[in-house]
């Protein structure tokens, strides 16, 4: 009797299909392969998650092809994928599709295949010599080969045409074959080898600890609190090394595609010596770069991963410790569904491949250091820099005193300006940080009040001036700038607000002869711009770097000296409940990007709200402080870790009928009778319209959310929502707006 395979179609819907195994492909039909099979009245592909036992009395359609060789998905990652889509209410497809990406698992994706030439002869045959002195075309590309070596036939056109190697072919001089070229994403990064550090007693004392938990039966997760300069990346290293000298892999989770360059040449800097390959995936490589990266991996020639969100799901074998670095980074979030948070995927991953999970910060987030404190997880704590460096000195700059004065508002404090020329002086570099693109945050009218709102969305209009341009950062409408205001037609406007635009244009001011760069997502279009500004910074190239949230963590910079927060306060006005833990984590981070090398740094915080918990408790680094205060403010008001929180949202062009349809799933949801569950909403969501779409929320705060989401699952999934809506189920949502 042949076989049966569960075949999960590459197409939007929760269920898989059974097909039967011919007995050609039998052998080749295995877990996690790529197979193309007859859908209704075409062919698509889809992938092999299960193999029934029962056997089926019906009539099957049969698998027509496999596609590739080996399995694309190893069980594990079937497994992961199934938790997802439980967990996440997301359709098994939609999980499936997050794991595998889209360069791996479309139909036509290859490697790369080029001719490549190589000399048959290390010296020509008398015969050959007298035929080439009747071809000089021959003869130059024959020369050339000996001297450059085997190479590429595109590379070498400039060395002789291609009718001049075809030439050589025939005359048996050389071979022209196909060859697989990967494509290569450290092509152009040479690095130079490093040996491991030695280790103070509190970075030894957390590599124990991780060792034990890698030798463990049922490893618990390790949250390793080691403050800024701390030496994190040393413990990632040497438990690494540990592992991969017990026949293992390891796997690296980054937050910031900005932070991949400068991990990624420690680690192969580290392995380079011991011949280990390290393979990085992130959203900016080139789909071809993604697909030989990804095969690289699954082939098993690189045992170590480096890697954004997505690389959470590498398929890597005899996987022995993942490393999730910067764990309270909330860009670990999937915005779309399904909403699965990159942590907490690695910590089930880790629980179901039976490993150790390393999560890494100099602020944990709450969630994960309540755990640790109730025993869940173990807690390693670094609390001194290495090499004895001290802590760096925040002072907090009151900008409201300018305006007390009557004067009109500064953008860079004179004690920055200052401290800023005396880093210039001492050939010492600084860094400044605004988390806010463009140049102004809005246009006002200073007579009549009118400000340029995006016509797709609930927001104001930024001012680039760069491009002179307007533009909205939610759904990317851009205008040109008016010159005079359309409700009165008064003459000019007021730009309200600042940006990283503006910063750059004030210290370029303020010091002409300062080598400046800015970083933001505006400035940092090419596919290596992150890592050649970077690396420009690292060498000397630039005195001051001007940027967003890309470089307020992560980096380590020994001539960086001092730091400046321009509007600290600007996350505190967000309406979110995590609001003040978030501005606490961006100054200790921002701030510790300072004073990592021999001499101490020094930060400036300008702020209008300098007694804020969260400013005062970063000015003394005092993460326990601050994390004492804050949980005793979630557990009066029932807030994560304590509770937990799924957001829905209804997003439609009519706002009448979507906040209808959100209102009768509400009451859908209110009739099953969640167990210690509340339901709030509908509402308008904090940003009312995005994209033209008008937005409602509902927010269902519950105690366990596993007794939950599988009673919700079913009338989210392969619901047909009215024309023009779209419904969305977040659970543990980061972003609230």
């Amino acid at each position: 009797m042949a076989r049966i395979a569960r075949v999960v179609p590459e197409v939007s819907l929760d269920r898989a299909f059974d097909y039967e195994v011919p007995e050609r492909l039998d052998a080749q039909v295995i877990l996690g392969a790529k197979v193309r099979v007859p859908f209704k009245s075409r062919e698509i592909v889809g992938f092999v998650v299960d193999f029934p036992a029962e056997p089926f009395t019906g009539k099957l359609k049969p698998v027509l092809d496999v596609l590739g060789s080996g399995s694309f998905l190893p069980a594990s990652l079937i497994e992961l994928a199934q938790w997802m889509a439980n967990y996440y209410c997301s359709p098994l497809t939609v999980a499936l599709m997050s794991v595998l990406p889209k360069a791996v698992r479309h139909a036509d994706a290859a490697f790369k295949q080029r001719l490549w030439i190589e000399p048959l002869a290390a010296t020509l045959p008398e015969e050959a010599i007298l035929a080439l002195r009747k071809s000089p075309a021959q003869r130059a590309a024959w020369e050339h080969l000996q001297k450059s070596g085997p190479g590429w036939l595109a590379d070498l056109s400039e060395a002789g045409s291609p009718a001049a190697w075809r030439g050589l072919a025939e005359r048996n001089l050389v071979s022209i074959q196909p060859r697989t070229q990967e494509r290569d994403p450290f092509l152009d990064m040479p690095v130079a080898e490093s040996a491991p550090h030695e280790m103070n007693a509190e970075q030894k004392a957390a590599l124990v600890l991780v060792r034990e938990e890698i030798a463990a039966e049922k490893p618990r997760v390790v949250l390793l609190h080691g403050v800024t300069g701390s030496g994190k990346t040393e413990i990632y290293l040497q438990a690494i090394a540990h592992v991969l000298s017990l026949g293992k892999s390891a796997l690296v989770l980054v937050p910031e595609i900005a932070l991949t360059p400068q991990t990624v040449e420690r680690f192969r800097a580290r392995f380079i010596g011991q011949k280990t390959g390290v393979a990085v995936l992130h959203s900016h490589l080139s789909s071809g770069e993604r697909h030989d990266q990804w095969q690289q991996i699954r082939s098993g020639r690189a045992r170590i991963v480096i890697g954004a969100r997505s690389a959470v799901f590498a398929p890597l074998a005899d996987l022995g410790i993942i490393v999730v670095d910067e764990e309270h980074e909330h860009s670990y979030k999937q915005e779309e569904p399904p909403h699965y948070h990159a942590r907490d995927v690695a910590v089930m991953r880790g629980h179901l491949e039976r490993i150790v999970v390393v999560l890494g910060s100099a602020t944990p987030s709450l969630e994960s250091y309540h755990h640790a404190k109730e025993g869940k997880y173990r807690l390693a704590e670094v609390c001194a820099r290495v090499e004895e460096g001290q802590m760096p000195v925040m002072h907090i700059l009151d900008i409201r005193a300018s305006a007390k004065k009557g004067a009109a508002p500064v953008l860079v404090a004179p004690q920055l300006i200052e401290a800023i020329q005396t880093r210039l002086d001492r050939q010492e570099q600084a860094i400044i940080f605004l988390n806010r693109r463009g140049y102004a945050s809005s246009l006002q009218c200073p007579q009549c009040g009118h400000v340029e709102m995006c016509p797709n969305c609930s927001v104001a209009l930024t001012f680039h001036r760069g491009a002179a341009r307007l533009r909205c950062h939610l759904c990317d409408f851009a205008a040109g700038v008016p010159h005079a205001c359309p409700q009165c037609g008064h003459a000019p406007y007021k730009y309200g607000g600042s940006g990283t635009e503006k910063v750059e244009q004030a210290l370029v001011e303020a010091f002409p002869k300062a080598r400046l760069a800015r970083m933001d997502s505006d400035s940092m279009r090419g596919k290596d711009a992150y890592s050649k500004t970077l690396g420009d910074f690292a060498v000397g190239k630039i005195d001051l770097l001007v940027g967003t949230q890309m470089i307020a963590k992560g980096l380590d910079f020994p001539r960086v000296t001092c730091v400046g927060v321009i509007n600290a306060d600007l996350a505190l006005q967000i309406p979110d409940f995590r609001a003040s833990e978030r501005v606490f984590q961006l100054l200790m981070q921002v701030s510790g990007r300072s004073g990592r090398g021999q001499v101490r740094g020094e930060v400036y915080v300008q702020t209008r709200v300098p007694f804020h918990p969260s400013i005062q408790f970063a000015r003394h680094h005092d993460y326990a402080g601050f994390v004492e205060q804050e949980l005793e403010f979630r557990r009066s008001l029932h807030y994560p870790p304590y509770e937990r929180f799924i957001l829905v949202t209804a997003r439609g062009r009519n706002e009448g009928k979507t906040l209808f349809v959100l209102d009768q799933l509400v009451r859908e949801m209110e009739r099953l009778g969640l167990p210690e569950t509340e339901i709030t909403g509908p509402a308008p969501a904090p940003i009312a319209r995005i994209e033209g779409r008008y937005r409602f929320q509902a927010f269902l705060r519950t105690r366990r959310i596993v007794a939950v989401t599988p009673r919700l699952r079913p009338i989210f999934m392969n619901r047909a929502w009215p024309d023009d809506i779209r419904v969305t189920l977040d659970v543990d949502p980061v972003d609230l707006l």
